[in-house]
């Protein structure tokens, strides 16, 4: 049986194992880290998403550990309503829609589904090798391994893109981000609601999760790496949004400084290729995005779901799976890293007068025009390879 080596054991990563194995292929995952620990904080996964889930087995369980939300508004920083999308309207027409989850919760579910002795622990690829009986991966600790083909879901900065596409790098979006996880909720806090507030001193999500907690994240325009943002702590970020919205100002009181997370908003520039031989990119190594349209795990999720099937259809000649895969899937993964970086400048201007002009037109959007962009993310036929 042909052995296919999984180099990163991200969401990406270990949904095409899981999706993989469940076609009846031998799949080792190939995991940097050390041990497994409970990184991240939270994400919202579309009705693109949960439908690629449920194909893989896992819909009631994601249900059980995430939270299903009603509505995604966008707000300016006075809490007038901007846009609003209804997810129980959403999920009527394509299946469940804006499920939040930890990404530890998730992580610790997908680990769970996998066949035992799948994922290897520790192996920090720093090299490969492909030839006519396979692909050699080399590891940073010395050792080597070995399969009959390789799926690099390595991540943004993936090694295996870095040789494969020379000129293929990060490139940064223009702002910042804190993130964190809290426990608890404020008094009047919609449980039910995620929010992103859009104003002049940068932007605001609030997303709930299961187990009464909240996931928020702030962007403000800076330098790459910028050693004053670097500093910020939860003061800092409370004096830039205090005269935003409640609950912003709660939930930032409510934030400690060893909850913080920050970083830069990176992704890459749309590349061309996704199918090298033997060698195939999926997920961030592939495609990565910035979070505006949050479909960076979700479009990871659809890479897993619809690289098996190609793998289904197509057992005999893998390389040519990979081939129809990439067909698949370049269009539309390069229309949504583009959107999203365009998306991402329209919500981060400063310009009070500019603020004004934008939010008063997308108000004027015409729902059609909503619809249309919802049609394109979640109307998806996994099956029709």
């Amino acid at each position: 049986m042909k052995t296919i080596a999984i180099l990163g054991g991200g969401i990406g990563g270990l949904c095409t194992a899981i999706a993989l194995q469940k076609k009846g292929f031998q799949v080792n995952i190939y995991e940097s880290a050390p041990v497994l620990k409970a990184l991240g904080a939270g994400l919202g996964l579309a009705a693109n998403a949960v439908k690629a889930l449920t194909d893989l087995g896992m819909g009631e369980e994601l249900l059980q550990a995430g939270a299903v939300l009603t509505s995604f508004e966008i707000l300016a920083e006075n809490g007038k309503l901007i846009t609003k999308t209804n997810s129980l309207e959403v999920s009527k027409k394509f299946g469940t829609d804006n499920v939040t989850i930890h990404r530890a919760d998730l992580h610790h579910l997908l680990v769970q589904q996998l066949q035992p002795h799948t994922l290897v622990l520790g192996k920090a690829c720093k090299d490969f090798e492909q030839s006519s009986t396979g692909v050699r991966i080399f590891f940073k600790d010395g050792s080597e391994a070995k399969g009959d083909y390789l799926i690099a879901a390595d991540g943004i900065h993936s090694v295996v893109r870095k040789k494969l596409v020379p000129g293929s790098v990060p490139r940064y979006a223009g702002y910042t981000c804190w993130r964190a996880v809290i426990e608890g909720q404020p008094e009047g806090f919609h449980k039910q609601k995620a929010t992103e507030t859009w104003g002049s001193k940068g932007r605001f999500g609030i997303v709930p999760l299961s187990q009464n907690r909240i996931y928020w994240f702030a962007c403000k325009n800076a330098p790459y790496q910028d050693t004053h943002y670097a500093k910020f702590t939860t003061k800092e970020l409370s004096d830039n949004f205090k005269d935003y919205h409640q609950p912003i100002p709660n939930i930032l009181a409510m934030t400690t400084d060893e909850q913080l997370i920050w970083n830069d908003i990176i992704d890459i520039k749309p590349i061309k290729q996704f199918a090298f031989g033997k060698v195939l990119l999926c997920g961030d190594a592939a495609h990565a995005t910035t979070p505006n349209m949050g479909q960076g795990a979700c479009q990871a999720i659809e890479d897993a779901v619809i690289l098996a099937n190609c793998m289904s259809v197509y057992a005999t000649d893998l390389e040519k799976a990979f081939q129809v895969f990439e067909q698949k899937r370049i269009s539309r993964t390069t229309r949504i890293v583009n959107t999203s970086w365009q998306l991402g400048k329209v919500a981060q201007l400063e310009n009070k007068l500019l603020l004004s002009l934008r939010n008063t037109l997308l108000r004027l959007v015409p729902a059609s025009a909503n619809n249309k962009q919802l049609q394109f993310l979640y109307a998806i036929d996994f099956a029709n390879v």
